[in-house]
Formats: structure tokens, C-alpha cells, sequence
């Protein structure tokens, strides 16, 4: 325990020392890993007090949420929200997770005109086996992006990454999927594992931390089980050159701490393979 306790504090130390300013074209050469906020965790903040959080996180990369881009807003709306990001300087990486679930094309246009409004080169997405043939053809015409997000053992569709990557691995590059690692764990694969098999169809990665396999178990990264240190040299060794994001599903209130906590953590851990 006490050896566990120094390890962490000297990676939380390094985290504190990587808070400088990581601005623009430098900041994945100085992190080596893009990190992001997934604004499900700010769920229940408005765009601005949103916007405002990830700044003073200092992360300039964002998977952002409907809560924070509504699908109900007009064209012009959505482009103004994208706009508060931008002047922000939080680069919108990708959006979503959006569900994917009805085998129509007007129901599907309709989402792939909001992520092109939106200036989402990517989305996230929660779909079918029997949609994603469809899918497909609007990733064709959009040239946008797509990554099935798993979802663990309450999802019947894509409990593991294993189970999207069956259902993409034949269609166009420009299908993957998204990694999420706690629901990845609780599914009972190996997350690490997962990274390997996925390869050039891995598009984005959402990392949390859990104290159990149990579900709600979640806790700021680096105070659970989740194998962090080998989840980030595997991604390294790969040249992975997507967001990994920060997806804080609990303390919806108040979860500034434990996402600062969270990024310190992982700033050591990139410090400490850097060093």
C-alpha cells in the first residue's frame, strides 16, 4: 500500500508539472497522447460553464455531447455553439455517442447533417448490425467518420469493442469504433488486448476508472483498477493518433475535482513514459 501510495504521488506530482499551457500544433508533440473531455461529463453544466470547465482544465479537445450541440437547435444555432468551442481554442474532435438504431435513411441523414453542420469529422455511435450496411453509405457520401461505442454487458448489441470490430472490419476504412475502457472491463475483455485487436479501426478511446467491475463503481483515474500505465504504452506503440477522452460519469454536480485529479494523473503517466 505505501509503495502504491508513492507511485501515485509521484505521477500525480509530474500531472501538476504538465499543467503548463499546452496550446495549439505543440500540444500532441508535448503529450504525445491528444487528451479530451467527453462533455458527457458536464452534463449537467450549460455550453458556456461547460466551455469555461475544459479551459480551466487546460484541454483543447473535445467529444462533445447533445446536451452541449442540441439536435433540436437550427443550423445557425449549432454553428454559433460550434463557434464558442473554437474561439475557446477546444478543438471538436468528434460528437456523440448518438444512437444509430433506426434502419432509415431520413433518420440517419438527419444525424449526418447535424455532425456536417457541426464540423464533426467523426461521430460516435451507438448502431446495429442490420443499420450499419447503411450507415456505411452515408460515411461514403458525408466523408465523415464512425465508431461504434461499446457499451458493456447491459448492451446486447456492442457489449465489447470484439463485437464491433466483427461488425466493421469489412466495410470502409472510415468505419471503427470507440473504445470505452470501463465499459470494456465490465464486459469481462481485456482492455489492452482490445487496443491490439482493434488497430487502424480504432478512431477514439473514452477512459474512466472503476474500483470493481461492478457497475457505478466509477472513481477519478488513477484510484482504480484499470490498467492505465498499459492502456497509454500500447496506445503509444501503436502511433495511435486519436482523442483519448476523459468520460466522468459520476459526481455530475460537481465533477471538476475528480477530473482534475483525473487529468493530473494522466499527465504523469505520459510524463513518466516521456522520462
Amino acid at each position: 500500500m505505501a509503495l502504491e501510495s508513492s507511485r501515485r504521488g509521484f505521477i500525480l506530482s509530474a500531472g501538476v508539472l504538465g499543467l503548463a499551457p499546452l496550446r495549439g500544433a505543440n500540444t500532441n508533440s508535448t503529450e504525445d497522447i491528444r487528451l479530451g473531455v467527453a462533455t458527457y461529463s458536464l452534463r449537467g453544466f450549460q455550453r458556456d460553464l461547460a466551455i469555461r470547465t475544459i479551459k480551466e482544465l487546460n484541454v483543447h479537445y473535445a467529444s462533445v455531447k447533445e446536451f452541449h450541440l442540441p439536435y433540436r437547435d437550427t443550423p445557425e444555432q449549432l454553428a454559433a455553439g460550434r463557434k464558442q468551442f473554437d474561439q475557446a481554442g477546444i478543438d471538436v474532435v468528434s460528437g456523440g455517442v448518438i444512437y444509430l438504431m433506426k434502419d432509415d435513411d431520413a433518420d440517419i441523414r438527419y444525424y449526418f447533417d447535424y455532425a456536417k453542420t457541426c464540423g464533426m469529422p467523426l461521430i460516435t455511435i451507438m448502431p446495429t448490425a442490420q443499420t450499419m450496411p447503411r450507415i456505411e453509405r452515408f460515411v461514403k457520401e458525408y466523408n465523415i467518420k464512425v465508431a461504434i461505442h461499446n457499451h458493456g454487458p447491459e448492451d446486447k448489441n456492442f457489449p465489447t469493442p470484439q463485437a464491433a470490430l466483427r461488425v466493421v472490419k469489412d466495410l470502409d476504412p472510415r468505419c471503427g469504433i470507440c473504445i470505452d475502457a470501463g465499459h470494456t472491463v465490465r464486459a469481462g475483455a481485456d482492455v489492452v488486448e482490445s487496443i491490439g485487436e482493434a488497430g487502424p479501426r480504432l478512431f477514439d478511446m473514452h477512459i474512466k476508472d472503476l474500483r470493481s467491475t461492478a457497475k457505478g463503481s466509477d472513481c477519478p483515474v488513477g484510484e482504480g483498477m484499470m490498467p492505465i500505465v498499459e492502456i497509454f504504452k500500447d496506445l503509444k506503440k501503436m502511433h495511435y493518433t486519436g482523442t483519448l477522452s476523459l468520460e466522468y460519469e459520476i459526481e455530475e454536480d460537481s465533477p471538476f475535482t475528480g477530473m482534475k485529479a483525473s487529468f493530473a494523473y494522466m499527465r504523469g503517466v505520459l510524463a513518466g513514459l516521456r522520462g
